[in-house]
């Protein structure tokens, strides 16, 4: 029975991920350049040199909120792999579904991850190629055109809070 337990922990941490690789391989990279740099401002505090010790503490810091960030989307997109899912196996595959999820390779990915689960992988590749979006299209539309984006409230907005829009 543990076995079986384990194997399906397994298989939901792989789903996790599958659902959005690109930000848990950002998040975890940070993680880990956030730690390294943490470790060396501590050792250079503990030598005595305060000021770098404190730079390196701050870009440590300033690492650890990317990671944050990051994996925070991981888990915005887990949820919106799941709710897409639902809509496909309820509904069947369509343009309608997938349409809002264009804007970027996270959200592409989650539609992807649940087109492959629900029997629609192929419909899914050719209209999201047919939009023009290849692999290496990475960034949200919204911020190769302006930068400054990540920052909008508006974004940040459709980024962690995914699903239908409430009208006023």
């Amino acid at each position: 029975m543990r076995e079986k337990e384990r194997s399906s922990a397994w298989e939901r941490g792989a789903r996790y991920v599958r659902a959005a690789p690109w930000p848990y391989l950002t998040g975890t990279g940070a993680l880990l350049l956030a730690f390294g740099l943490k470790g060396v401002g501590v050792a250079h505090w503990s030598a005595g040199n305060v000021v770098v010790g404190l730079a390196f503490g701050w870009w440590g810091a300033c690492w650890l909120a990317v990671a944050f960030f990051a994996l925070a989307d991981g888990v915005s997109r887990h949820r919106e792999y799941r709710r897409i899912k639902a809509m496909l196996l309820r509904y069947g595959f369509n343009e309608r579904i997938l349409k809002p999820l264009a804007r970027s390779r996270c959200q592409r990915d989650a539609a992807l991850h649940a087109a492959r689960e629900t029997g629609h992988l192929d419909r899914a590749r050719i209209y999201f190629h047919g939009r023009g979006y290849r692999w290496y299209h990475i960034l949200p539309d919204l911020v190769v055109r302006n930068p400054l984006a990540f920052a909008s409230p508006a974004f940040l907005r459709t980024s962690f809070l995914p699903g239908k829009k409430q009208r006023a």
